[in-house]
């Protein structure tokens, strides 16, 4: 994308984001790390090297993407088709790639309307891809931080009806809030929110697939990024989920939430995911 297109692209509209990041090319981010582990193109040395050397300490890393990756599609489907959801906010996007969740709940109900929120620049410059919706369904996207609940509340209730049900989708963003910005009273503020019958997915990379030995090796590489990450405990992750049924399977690796086909036994993930029905 170039320059102009980038300068283009729609304006956040907004209140300042807390704890904005800058645009730094030079330090790896977990937005565009994840794009390189999926085969994408919107991702620097830095973001290269930081992939390099999490690979060398965790050689599942790709598999892990990739199963995150399905496990989105599987959800959304599952939300569109079986729970009868046609409104979502999805939150920590991500660099736009095939199957993202407007086009999978679309796919669905056409008629689905899709509200997307993320603070990174590269997300921003690609924010049309976003909006391409159904003419049936509608999309639009929020320049915000997770942290910024408010705002992306607020400016979410001008395209979404908060009286009917919303999957809120979380998905590998809330390890990269840390302990100090109490990522569960974050997501108890967004569930609180929505109304009953609502829905909460959620994906973390989970402390437990970890050894101490690995902990400490990746811990070297994420302090590096701009977002250090903090793994947590299947235990820390289902707190996540207070006030919500869990959806069968529940709280298991990613991979094994509702699988399409037979699993892979070569590998594993080291990601936690669940949905969860609001009370």
């Amino acid at each position: 994308m170039t320059s102009n297109e980038a300068a283009t692209a729609p304006s956040p509209g907004g209140a300042d984001k807390a704890g904005s990041l800058p645009f730094d090319t030079s330090v790896a981010h977990q937005a565009r790390c994840y794009d390189y582990m999926l085969g994408g193109k919107d991702n620097f040395e830095a973001d290269r090297a930081a992939v390099e050397a999490w690979l060398e300490i965790d050689p599942e890393v790709l598999f892990t993407a990739r199963s995150n990756r399905a496990f989105l599609g599987r959800a959304v489907r599952y939300l569109a088709a079986e729970a009868g959801i046609r409104q979502f906010l999805d939150i920590g996007t991500g660099i736009p790639t095939s199957g993202n969740t407007h086009q999978v709940a679309q796919a669905v109900a056409p008629e689905s309307r899709v509200v997307y929120a993320d603070y990174d620049p590269i997300v921003l410059a690609h924010a049309r891809a976003l909006l391409s919706s159904s003419e049936a369904g509608a999309t639009e996207y929020i320049d915000a931080d997770l942290r910024d609940t408010g705002t992306i509340l607020s400016q979410a209730d001008r395209l979404l009806d908060f009286t009917e049900p919303i999957a809120i989708t979380l998905l590998t963003i809330l390890h990269a809030i840390p302990d100090r910005d109490d990522p569960h009273a974050i997501v108890a503020k967004l569930v609180d929110a929505v109304p009953p019958g609502s829905f909460l997915v959620v994906t973390h990379w989970g402390a437990d697939f970890l050894s101490q030995e690995k902990q400490d090796g990746l811990r070297d590489v994420t302090d590096r990024m701009q977002q250090p990450l903090t793994p947590r405990s299947r235990e820390q992750v289902a707190r996540f989920f207070t006030g919500t049924d869990l959806v069968e399977p529940g709280l298991v690796r990613v991979e094994e939430w509702r699988p399409e086909t037979a699993p892979d036994d070569t590998a594993q993930s080291s990601l936690w995911g669940a949905v969860g029905r609001k009370r």
